[in-house]
């Protein structure tokens, strides 16, 4: 099933040397984001950044600013990511107490508006905030670490999803964030992403530009 707009790739600074980010958003000039991850330990057992650091990181990217928010009470903190100078803000289904609020007030701060789901949340139940959404991020990992194994069984939602927003009909892209790599990207254009999370498939290649353009032409000829 052909995805809707040309494939991008969102590398993972999770996989990054957090202590020289800003060489290591240098080295990710020619993707198309720079996937940001933020955790609280407390919705996932692990603990990343926060809103300091992502001003900072906003004030030197060359490329814009995907955050996932993995944290609790998303429906206070989403807006302060938008208006801190990020163009994309994820919240997790599991942990929005309003989606559709929480939705129009990043979209209010000048961001794009984005729902993630955990490996064993349904989207069905969820199909009708679409045109809240300006994406929808399938895990095909469990959330909370980098490094860890695609999840196969999750290409099922991604096509789920992908089906939802063509009958929809609007402009929704379609992520997907774990264990994407040169092996497992093409299946997941094939089900109908079209936004590649990938972490170590990039920051661990010896040259990152190749490993941004090898993703990519892969995802472009399976989708």
């Amino acid at each position: 099933m052909a995805a809707p707009v040309t494939p991008q790739i969102s590398p993972s600074i999770l996989a990054s040397d957090f202590a020289h980010l800003a060489a290591e958003l240098q080295a990710i000039e020619t993707a198309d984001w720079a996937h940001v991850d933020v955790m609280d330990n407390h919705f996932v057992p692990n603990l990343t950044l926060g809103l300091p650091v992502v001003e900072a990181l906003a004030r030197v990217t060359p490329v814009p600013l995907d955050c996932h928010l993995m944290i609790e009470d998303p429906d206070r903190w989403a807006p302060d990511y938008a208006e801190a100078g990020a163009s994309s803000v994820t919240v997790h289904v599991e942990a929005v107490r309003d989606p559709v609020a929480t939705a129009r007030a990043i979209r209010a701060a000048g961001a794009r508006a984005a729902l993630a789901f955990k490996p064993g949340t349904p989207f069905a139940p969820y199909a009708d905030l679409l045109p809240e959404l300006d994406m929808v991020l399938v895990m095909t990992v469990e959330p909370g670490f980098g490094g860890q194994s695609f999840m196969d069984d999750q290409l099922a939602k991604v096509r789920e999803v992908r089906q939802a927003v063509s009958r929809h009909g609007g402009q929704v892209w379609v992520q997907v964030d774990g264990g994407v790599a040169a092996d497992t990207i093409a299946r997941c254009a094939e089900a109908g992403a079209d936004v590649f999370v990938a972490g170590s498939a990039v920051y661990g290649a010896h040259d990152v530009p190749a490993a941004i353009a090898d993703l990519r032409r892969l995802a472009t000829e399976a989708s």
